[in-house]
């Protein structure tokens, strides 16, 4: 009888030893596990003028990342989806990204119309998302975050400056017709008349329109002292500042759309223009310098310019490392969405954190571009608070 029980027990020691080594093997493939990042972008589409940069900086924060050891040990995966700049696209690129490449997070610069479409897919499939474009604001989710200025931030500069500097009284404004577009001229509409201003005209193009004929004749007529535009970004607000130009049109303008690299290919159309910027490639601080740098020696020649949708995203990697690492090196979903409002990262446009309402306060720039597509610096302003976007949300 003893003997076979201390059988038995050596048997069952060698069980125990097996499973433990089982067990150690599962555990360390999980660890080495790479954590996949989804970044659905209208690589067609509206936004397929300004998708290559943001793609560039997604590329680049995820070498940088893996090169230092990856996010808590694992290296990370970047996938890639092209939404196609709207909601059937979005839909599609998130169902994907989601439910089959199973990823752990979102990192996306997208229209509204795309974004609108996908938060459901989100909820649903329940992982943490960083939206990294400016946008009309208010826009929740328990599992989003965002690190995007909203008009709040973005219309006093602009709207302050034409009516103070350039005396303008008189407003026409043009759009397109989305949640974007009418969202952010409902704001500067309702700011220029808080402000004693006017408006003369109010007209919008669905978001692929490209002839803006009717509109700058309605413009012409209307006579006003200055125009704003709130357009997709990308294609509508080059083909709209062409045909303002051949126009002949030169009332002061001010987009609230355009970014740096896409008034750079756009010659003479954009000299002129005035904008408002969380970031310009001439901000002078050390994260800045480090990221245009970066950008040089891994893309060289081909590198885009580094601009309002490409430093946000280029940041938004490295709000999610921080998250998983306060989160104490897991991905799990619920644990990384409540570490996102605690962490901060120091980058191209300084130390930005998303924990007003899952949203940031950040500085803001207003600039000129120049007739070489530069943007000439005419004013800062720190810290701008987003004001209440999401106050059910911590």
């Amino acid at each position: 009888m003893r003997k076979t029980t201390m059988q038995s027990i050596k048997q069952l020691s060698r069980i125990g030893a097996a499973v433990a080594a089982v067990l150690s093997v599962c555990a360390t493939a999980q660890a080495a596990d790479p954590i996949r990042i989804g970044v659905p972008v209208g690589l067609s589409g509206a936004n397929s003028v300004i998708a290559p940069g943001v793609v560039q900086s997604s590329q680049l924060a995820v070498d940088e990342i893996n090169k230092a050891g990856g996010i808590a040990g694992r290296q990370v995966v970047l996938e890639i989806a092209d939404d196609g700049s709207g909601a059937v696209g979005a839909q599609k690129a998130y169902d994907s990204l989601i439910f089959q490449k199973k990823v752990d997070a979102v990192i996306s610069l997208e229209t509204s119309a795309a974004r609108n479409a996908a938060l459901p897919i989100v909820n649903r499939g329940k992982v943490p998302m960083i939206y990294t474009s400016f946008y009309e604001g208010r826009s929740c989710s328990p599992w989003m975050h965002v690190n995007g200025w909203v008009p709040e931030q973005q219309v006093a500069p602009l709207v302050d400056f034409m009516m103070k500097e350039k005396q303008a009284k008189t407003f026409f404004l043009v759009g397109s017709d989305y949640a974007f577009g009418r969202g952010m001229l409902d704001f500067t509409r309702k700011y220029i008349e808080k402000q004693g201003g006017k408006l003369v005209g109010e007209e919008y193009l669905p978001i692929d329109g490209t002839d803006w004929t009717p509109v700058i004749s309605k413009m012409r007529a209307a006579k006003p002292d200055a125009l704003i535009s709130a357009t997709a970004g990308g294609g509508p607000n080059v083909s709209l500042a062409k045909q303002i130009r051949a126009a002949g049109l030169t009332m002061p303008y001010g987009n609230t759309a355009i970014d740096e690299g896409t008034a750079k290919t756009m010659g003479e159309s954009a000299a002129g223009m005035f904008i408002s910027a969380s970031y310009l490639t001439g901000v002078d601080s050390p994260g800045n310098r480090k990221y245009l740098e970066a950008l040089k020696t891994k893309f060289g020649a081909d590198a885009k310019t580094a601009n309002e949708f490409s430093a946000p995203q280029y940041e938004a990697f490295y709000l999610y490392k921080a998250a998983v690492e306060e989160a104490g090196g897991t991905s799990d979903p619920k644990k990384v969405v409540a570490a996102l409002s605690e962490v901060s990262f120091d980058g191209p446009r300084g130390v930005v954190q998303m924990d007003k309402q899952r949203h940031t306060a950040m500085a803001m720039r207003l600039g000129q571009v120049q007739a070489d597509g530069s943007i000439k610096v005419l004013q800062t302003f720190d810290k701008v608070d987003p004001g209440e976007q999401c106050p059910a949300l911590k």
